[in-house]
């Protein structure tokens, strides 16, 4: 049973209430209703995208436009997403921004409207994958609200009633159905993509109904260049690296049937190679795109495939829209459905095996602007939003036990990093395949010295005014027992680090980044002052308010928390790797998967070994890593709800801006690992090869 033939019995049951909500789309926009300014222009607009969506739907089931040249297929493409395109003639003027719709239809309507408006625009999605029900209820939607605008100019609770109703109603449907194509084989919407199209014909990727731009083409084109023994081996990176963490965690592989395959569109030919060596696993892919509704989306997180964002302002602007909805009541109506969701899969959970995930790098940094009209959460909504993730977070623990999964992640760079791309592609397939072996042996010389210390001492320099105490566990056993993993490049591709999970008491100081970028955005100058492991208080210079720097590093950094502790400290080894990037200029275009191993970071959240802290982990030397929790995540054996915290954020500092990071030994021994930003410590020699290299020595 394909796609289309699991959604087939439930698109005939929907077509009538389709074809009677469009007719009144129809009839609206060809008579007077006496709806005046200034909502007038907003309801004809809207109701001319859903004809357009209407037009769009048709051109998918007939597959007419399959015929046009690429050419016709990207203009019809831009077309569809041009009212979110940087602009005047875009999203300047979008009923999409929340700046224009304010400004237009009023703070407590605007706001209220231009939410209906982003919602309706998942109509694209919906259309490409023919999911008739979530076109309809969308234009019902649509048709109700604008019936309450024909009896006269409603007032604003009364939209915003019909929001929260209809979010709540439908969410065991759109919920539900999330929770399905991220577990479900059959739901092989993408990997029909993958599998079957002519990957040499670039309008495969219009399939998809993202938006194309020229990061896709080019990445594609770039890859349709490759032999097949050079994909195969980067696929084959990939593959072992996660077969390889199943292997390392004695996690049984055998037991499971799918794996979750996340990618960046353009990237087909690695994937569908990808596909078939996972195969040889027994798995099966299950591929699904980032969430579109937005009862399934999380601020500006997008798991799951998907383009290049056309406008990263756009999704910033409504990183907060579900300060509409959510209230306790809508809390566990989500909740309730969450739980029943995953009942029903309970079966398709348990040979859940994990996701899989390549990551992209090149975009060009983005600093967002912070508009007063976006909808933001009240403090309550705040503490209520954690909640829930956390409950959440147990449900779906419950059904797919961390224990029993695991996941890798790889990274490679887009054609918008610059006229260097292909040989900072190449240069970045060395760093992802260096020599396990040699890092191996170089770390477990770290691993051994920092074994013996009591606490490590991390200090900055040149302006970086890091100081930072970090305590570590005592060992029973240290003949037998560590603190640090030796990670090489299994589920965190590339190789590079060594972490633990530090002591929080008496774990103080400042940790200070001139600038970084964290879950996409820009911090500059970000400072966190920790007291006992925790976050005391925290300070940017991205504005000039204070506050709304302190409310930016909350919001996108602590995820609404008031505090978090520090989950992971780490020293990152992978010297090639930051030689690059430098030689290349392209540090702060880099992912944190490959910035966290270009020197001393800590994580603050959860720790690495969240939700699997009983699984027993040996390094190669085969002693046991015993510092998997702290005085956080300990309270799981007795009160789980104030032990995790559902993130986990990686803060590095550059080699260049360390002055020292010693080992302390309790009686006071003090052994440099690295001082002014090279390793000094005895073993380490390999390490600092890199640094006297030119560019042409890290192509």
């Amino acid at each position: 049973m394909g796609y289309q033939s699991i959604l087939e019995e439930e698109n005939k049951s929907v077509q009538e209430r389709y074809a009677l909500a469009m007719e009144r789309v129809r009839l609206f926009l060809e008579e007077d209703t006496g709806i005046r300014e200034p909502y007038l222009d907003y309801f004809k607009r809207t109701a001319s995208f859903l004809l357009e969506m209407q037009e769009w739907k048709e051109h998918v089931e007939n597959g007419d436009l399959a015929e046009k040249s690429f050419e016709e297929q990207l203009a019809y493409n831009h077309a569809l997403y041009r009212d979110i395109l940087p602009g005047v003639d875009g999203y300047e003027k979008s009923y999409a921004n929340p700046a224009y719709a304010v400004k237009m239809l009023g703070d407590d309507m605007g706001g209220l409207l231009c939410f209906l408006y982003t919602e309706l625009r998942g109509l694209i999605v919906y259309a490409v994958e023919q999911r008739m029900l979530d076109m309809t209820i969308h234009v019902e939607l649509f048709v109700q609200i604008l019936c309450l605008f024909e009896e006269g100019a409603p007032a604003a609770g009364a939209v915003r009633d019909a929001l929260y109703y209809f979010v709540s109603d439908y969410a065991d449907h759109t919920l539900a159905w999330r929770v399905r194509e991220q577990l479900d084989p059959k739901l092989d919407f993408a990997v029909d993509i993958v599998e079957n199209s002519d990957l040499t014909d670039l309008r495969y990727l219009f399939r998809y109904g993202e938006h194309i731009g020229e990061n896709e083409i080019r990445l594609a084109e770039f890859l349709n260049r490759m032999p097949q023994e050079r994909i195969d081996a980067m696929a084959y990176t990939y593959t072992h690296g996660y077969e390889e963490g199943f292997r390392i965690a004695g996690i049984d592989l055998s037991a499971k049937k799918t794996v979750n395959l996340r990618y960046s569109i353009g990237q087909e030919r690695m994937v569908r190679a990808a596909v078939r060596q996972f195969a040889g696993m027994g798995l099966k892919p299950v591929i699904y795109r980032t969430p579109i509704a937005r009862i399934n989306r999380k601020q500006t997180l997008k798991p799951g495939y998907t383009s290049v964002s056309p406008n990263q302002q756009y999704e910033y602007d409504h990183r907060a829209d579900d300060a509409l909805f959510l209230d306790r009541a809508f809390a566990d109506r989500k909740l309730s459905v969450l739980r029943g969701a995953y009942e029903e899969l309970k079966q398709a959970a348990s040979e859940f095996a994990g996701p899989a995930v390549i990551e992209v790098f090149g975009e060009e940094p983005f600093e967002p602007v912070n508009k007063p009209e976006s909808l933001s959460l009240s403090s309550k909504q705040q503490q209520l939003s954690v909640s829930v993730s956390a409950e959440a977070s147990r449900i779906v623990n419950a059904y797919i036990p961390q224990t029993k999964v695991s996941f890798t992640l790889i990274a490679y760079p887009l054609p918008e990093i610059g006229p260097d791309f292909e040989e900072i592609f190449d240069g970045i397939v060395k760093v992802n395949t260096l020599d396990n072996e040699a890092f191996k042996r170089v770390q477990q010389h770290i691993i051994d010295e920092l074994d013996q210390a009591a606490f490590v001492r991390v200090t900055g320099k040149d302006g970086n005014r890091t100081d930072m105490t970090v305590m570590l566990h005592e060992l029973a056993d240290p003949s037998r027992e560590t603190n640090f993993e030796n990670c090489t490049a299994d589920v965190n591709i590339p190789v590079g680090e060594v972490f633990t999970s530090p002591r929080l008491t008496g774990t103080n100081g400042v940790l200070h980044v001139s600038k970084v970028y964290l879950n996409g955005l820009c911090f500059k100058e970000l400072e966190l002052t920790f007291e006992d492991g925790m976050i005391r208080s925290c300070a940017c210079a991205n504005f000039e308010d204070e506050a709304e720097n302190r409310r930016y590093i909350k919001e996108n950094v602590m995820f609404n928390r008031e505090t978090l502790p520090i989950g992971e400290f780490a020293i990152g080894t992978n010297t090639t790797a930051y030689v690059m990037a430098n030689a290349y200029q392209i540090v702060h275009k880099l992912p944190i998967l490959i910035v966290e191993k270009m020197g001393p970071h800590f994580a603050v959240g959860d720790t690495c070994y969240s939700h699997s802290e009983e699984n027993r982990l040996y390094n190669p030397d085969g002693k046991e890593i015993v510092a998997k929790d702290n005085e956080c995540s300990i309270l799981r054996k007795t009160d789980e709800s104030r032990a995790y915290f559902q993130c986990h954020t990686d803060i590095t500092i550059p080699y260049d801006e360390i002055a020292g990071i010693v080992s302390v030994h309790a009686d006071g021994t003090e052994v440099p690992v690295i001082e002014n930003g090279r390793f000094v410590l005895e073993g380490c020699e390999m390490l600092n090869e890199p640094f006297g290299g030119e560019k042409k020595d890290v192509k």
